[in-house]
């Protein structure tokens, strides 16, 4: 019997590579594909058969930390494997909170994603290594937690993308919010780390390893 399967990533060249990977695999049926959260839900519509989630973290619109919170409420028995560029210790324990059953760096060998793929629909969790030194790192952690940690997950993103010297309205775009929200994330971001500009959130993001 055929695992049905849904890949969602907003680069067409990417999510073909995944798809293309997938497909070589008997046990395993592609059914279809998506670049955003709307595609997404259409395609579960035409498809309510499908068991598992291949899908990005940066998405436009709603980011894959959102749709998994969304999909906790909507889909329960629906499972989801994150297969993200972004490394391990910045999203995967954020992934996890919001419903993911396993984490993959894009970096990975092409075997692994099979791997993760097989041990999440055989209802287990898909952890690295790297990943469970990173769950082992937040349950130990001090209360008195990073700056960083105190953000929402959208507040996070917007840190990331400010610090790697994007514009407010390049901001505002890729996270298909209007500038004016933007702004008031920024406020709560300077707030809540208790900096008071744009220089400081940047120093801060490349000393902690937030930005590539």
């Amino acid at each position: 019997m055929q695992t049905k399967i849904i890949v969602v990533d907003d680069h067409a060249l990417v999510r073909r590579g995944i798809v293309q990977i997938l497909n070589e695999h008997p046990q395993i049926c592609v059914v279809a594909e998506a670049g955003d959260y709307g595609q997404l839900r259409t395609a579960l519509r035409a498809h309510p058969e499908t068991e598992l989630l291949v899908m990005d973290v940066g998405l436009p619109g709603r980011n894959g930390i959102e749709i998994l919170k969304v999909l906790r409420e909507d889909a329960p028995k629906l499972r989801v494997l994150i297969v993200s560029m972004y490394p391990e210790d910045q999203y995967a324990v954020r992934a996890f909170r919001a419903g993911a059953a396993g984490y993959l760096n894009k970096a990975s060998a092409p075997e692994k994603l099979i791997e993760a793929v097989n041990q999440v629909i055989n209802g287990r969790k898909f952890v690295t290594p790297e990943i469970a030194q990173a769950l082992i790192e937040n349950l130990n952690a001090p209360e008195d937690v990073a700056p960083h940690e105190k953000l929402s997950d959208r507040e996070f993103q917007t840190l990331r993308l400010m610090a790697s010297g994007k514009r407010l309205s390049d901001i505002a775009e890729a996270l298909a919010l209007s500038p004016k929200t933007v702004s008031v994330y920024r406020a709560r971001i300077l707030e809540k780390m208790g900096m008071s500009n744009n220089a400081e959130l940047t120093h801060y993001a490349i000393k902690h390893g937030l930005v590539e």
